[in-house]
């Protein structure tokens, strides 16, 4: 709509009197009231249109919010919905979660009730852990008065041939009863399934794993776990010292009533405590007036050592004849318990021990146990009868006693070894300081086994050192270490090809000239010769050595490499040893046993040495050649190519050898047959 201002305007200057004038001014105002009416209009129609605009605002804003409304009734019905469901899947879990837990406990006491009739399989399983526990309550029986000595030994001697059926007993009996109980059920008990073997009782003051200071402890361990292996019966009785691990011992328990031992003009009290450890039956003896005799921070170094293990040794045989063991044979070590040898003879042998023998064995002779005559009296001996050249006497110094002198003239058989492997050097070198005379005095007794090997280091089943591990019963773990021997020495990688191996330490007496001629003469058989050189001063022969090799299969490793020692004694075939008597620092010939590797001498020869260690030299031969009959390298050889399963056969026999058991056995059964009056 246009403004008045635009309507066109005419003015007239005619004067105003006249009619024309008249008109003009009725003209000019119909055309104002035209003009004030269509601002009227104009004004009317922009509020209406401002009135329709705002209505037509509202409608949309009440539009939106009507569907905002129902939109949030949407959601809180859903949520509403939501929550519902929530709700009903939370009590069904409540539910589900309820019976999980029922179902759990109803696990568990399966699970109870399975374990435990899984260590009552195992505990049949472990015959000797059960035969222990028998025993051992035996002699609690016998302690607290319930049996007599005669009924104990009948009873024992029933367990012992029947452990073939020892798992029939009724192993709730064992653990929950009493001893009325346990009674009641031996004398039920079926007469079948007999065992053989000699009974044998350590005296002793180490036993791995419950205490160990030196060699003593894992030698007592190793030879009783073989010794029962071959059907002996094997206990060991050790002082209670308070730094026992006591965790190893299963089913450790006190016997009720205390035993009584003699001891410096009187009877003091001792507790008896008893379990099993490594399938061994242990007694441990804790004096109670002497209690501070075991309660100490260490085992040995102590002023009163002598009078500490001579109480122990006479609480040992108290115990024994009290508990009314007949044991074939009471096995004694070093000067803590040889005094056991005097005792037995002057003053237990009468006490139902009749048929009880007596070995002791030596590991060392660096001995602390020169003291004077009197202190024989504390455990009951009589120093006058004692203190005698051809008895207790020592050698070097008249006016003193010797413990360990009184073991080897009072034991029935003494087994030699050294208490490591450089101690087994000096034995061949020099004599055993102050024991000479008395040795060569008693050289029928005397039989001598190496130092034993270190089982945790030297196993082929278990050796870190090997690519794959072996025994015998499963050798083809041998030939993977072969292979990889090979190929760390870079020869040519084939398992079937023949591998010599030979490792000298610095005191190696080396015959070149031997060695040449033997890798010259084995060309022919397709060998290949590892050898290990530990000292630089024998450069010169591993050039001569190397200039020997034409076709690449000799190959010389310089220096000490333990990984590489124990590849090259699993990897080969034959050990060549310069002979069975030197190196006794590496103990190259029993590694090669216990690794499936035949031993042969470079240099074979017979020592020649005189006194003690002739005997030695022969004991260690014959076991040696009873193996592969002194077989050169070229027999040796010879019998792989032809025979290949006859030298199998004896490789796995060499791997269940233990010589060091095995001299024991020989010593235990000699000592059984009948023996010359003692003195």
């Amino acid at each position: 709509m246009q403004s008045a201002a635009n309507f066109p305007v005419i003015w007239n200057l005619s004067p105003l009197g006249s009619s024309s004038s008249k008109v003009q001014l009725v003209n000019l105002k119909q055309h104002r009231n035209k003009a004030h009416s269509l601002r009227c209009l104009r004004s009317k129609g922009n509020e209406e249109e401002f009135e329709n605009s705002s209505q037509d605002k509202l409608g949309v804003s009440s539009v939106v919010k009507e569907d905002k409304h129902k939109d949030i009734w949407s959601l809180f019905r859903e949520a509403q919905q939501n929550i519902l469901y929530l709700n009903k899947q939370r009590l069904a879990a409540v539910e589900e979660l309820e019976k999980l837990k029922n179902e759990k406990v109803e696990l568990l006491e399966r699970l109870n009730q399975l374990e435990a009739e899984i260590q009552i399989i195992i505990k049949k399983a472990d015959k000797s852990s059960l035969l222990w526990e028998l025993l051992l309550r035996i002699d609690s029986m016998v302690i607290n008065g319930l049996i007599g000595t005669e009924e104990a030994s009948s009873m024992r001697q029933l367990v012992r041939e029947h452990e073939a059926n020892i798992s029939e007993f009724p192993l709730d009996v064992l653990q929950q009863g009493d001893d009325a109980q346990v009674l009641a059920e031996l004398r039920r008990f079926p007469n079948k399934g007999k065992r053989n073997g000699l009974h044998v009782i350590h005296i002793c003051t180490e036993m791995d794993p419950l205490v160990s200071v030196g060699p003593l402890a894992s030698y007592i361990t190793g030879l009783s776990c073989a010794l029962q292996g071959k059907g002996y019966l094997v206990e060991v009785i050790l002082p209670k010292y308070s730094t026992l691990d006591l965790d190893q011992v299963e089913g450790l328990r006190e016997i009720e009533a205390v035993t009584y031992s003699y001891f410096d003009g009187q009877l003091h009290a001792n507790r008896i405590w008893n379990g099993v450890v490594s399938g061994v039956g242990v007694t441990l003896i804790q004096p109670l007036y002497y209690g501070s005799m075991f309660s100490r921070d260490k085992v040995y170094g102590y002023p009163d050592d002598v009078d500490r293990f001579a109480y122990f040794s006479r609480a040992s045989l108290d115990y024994i004849a009290k508990s009314g063991k007949q044991p074939d044979v009471l096995h004694i070590h070093n000067w803590q318990t040889a005094i056991v040898g005097p005792l037995f003879w002057d003053v237990f042998v009468n006490q139902g021990l009749e048929g009880t023998r007596i070995l002791l064995t030596c590991q060392g002779f660096v001995s602390k146990c020169l003291v004077p005559p009197e202190k024989l009296e504390l455990c009951g001996l009589d120093p006058a009868s004692l203190h005698r050249a051809d008895r207790l006497q020592d050698n070097t110094n008249p006016q003193v006693v010797n413990i360990l002198k009184g073991g080897i003239v009072y034991s029935n058989k003494v087994v030699i070894m050294p208490s490591s492997p450089s101690e087994g050097s000096t034995l061949h070198r020099k004599s055993i300081p102050g024991l000479e005379p008395t040795l060569a005095v008693h050289k029928e007794k005397l039989c001598f086994a190496p130092f034993a090997l270190d089982n945790s280091k030297w196993d082929p089943s278990i050796d870190v050192y090997l690519p794959e591990n072996y025994s015998a019963d499963d050798l083809r773990g041998k030939s993977t270490c072969k292979v990889e021997l090979q190929r760390q020495l870079g020869l040519v990688e084939d398992a079937s090809t023949t591998i010599v191996g030979c490792i000298f330490s610095e005191i190696s007496d080396v015959d070149l000239e031997s060695l040449k001629s033997l890798v010259r003469s084995t060309k022919k058989n397709d060998v290949q010769f590892v050898i290990m050189m530990m000292d630089e001063d024998q450069m010169m022969i591993i050039k001569e050595l190397e200039r020997t090799d034409e076709g690449g299969n000799l190959r010389v490793v310089k220096g000490s490499n333990e990984a590489v020692s124990h590849l090259i004694i699993a990897g080969s075939d034959i050990m060549l040893c310069i002979n069975f008597f030197q190196d006794p620092l590496l103990q190259v010939p029993l590694k090669a046993l216990k690794y499936g590797t035949a031993p042969i001498e470079l240099n074979p020869q017979t020592m020649h040495v005189g006194g003690t260690h002739e005997q030695e030299a022969t004991t260690t031969a014959k076991f040696y050649n009873s193996l592969f009959g002194r077989m050169s390298l070229g027999q040796a050889l010879d019998l792989m190519k032809k025979d290949g399963r006859l030298w199998e056969l004896k490789i796995m026999e060499a791997m269940e050898k233990d010589l060091c058991c095995d001299v024991h056995v020989s010593a235990y059964t000699s000592i059984k047959e009948p023996v010359k009056k003692k003195i």
